[in-house]
This record gives C-alpha cells, structure tokens and sequence, in this order.
C-alpha cells in the first residue's frame, strides 16, 4: 500500500493522509468514507474539548482541557520581563492500553 506507515521502512511519523491510507487499506473502506470519519471524529474532540468537557476513548487515552496559570517570563531577544496571561489549553493523556502497547513496541 503506497503511502502507508506501518511498512517494511520505518517511517519517522503519521499524517492525516498517511492514517487515511493505511485505515482505508485495513477496513476495505474508500479513502474519501475514511477522510469524511477522520475529519467528523477530529470534529466531535475539538468541540467538545472546546466546550470544556473530557472525551475519553478507552484504552487510547483522554482529551479535556486544561487551564494554564498566568506567570511571569522573559523576553529571549530583549531579557525584558513580561507577564504571561492565564490561558486554556487542549491536553491528551495516554490510556494504559495504549502506554503497555508502546513500551513492549521494539
């Protein structure tokens, strides 16, 4: 399968279209029915993680939000001190399943 990352050559990484390949190849499904679930699953995380709440996918891991504190830091150009404000960040948490799986992976 042209494109796919789990081959013979140990690739570096994942992209959405390298996933959508190698889904497509494992479930017989269209590249494109792929693309559409893929693009709707990244749709439903995002939006419900923006609304504050936690999508957990059991033995995958758990997306939710987080709330940065303000703090103080510095300029790397200038050294000049300057505060940085409180924010709300996007956070995954690895699932067990899914840390045993890669600490045996070789």
């Amino acid at each position: 399968m042209e494109g796919s990352y789990l081959t013979e050559r140990r690739c570096t990484f994942m992209n959405k279209a390298s996933l959508v390949s190698y889904v497509a190849g494992k479930t017989g499904l269209t590249k494109k029915a792929v693309t559409e679930a893929v693009d709707a699953m990244v749709e439903a995380v995002v939006t419900t993680v923006k609304k504050g709440d936690t999508v957990t996918l059991t033995g995958f891991g758990t997306f939710k939000v987080s709330d940065r504190k303000a703090r103080n830091g510095r300029n790397p150009i200038t050294g000049a001190a300057l505060k940085i404000p409180a924010k709300k960040v996007p956070v995954f948490k690895a699932g067990k399943e899914f840390k045993d799986m890669v600490a045996k992976a070789k």
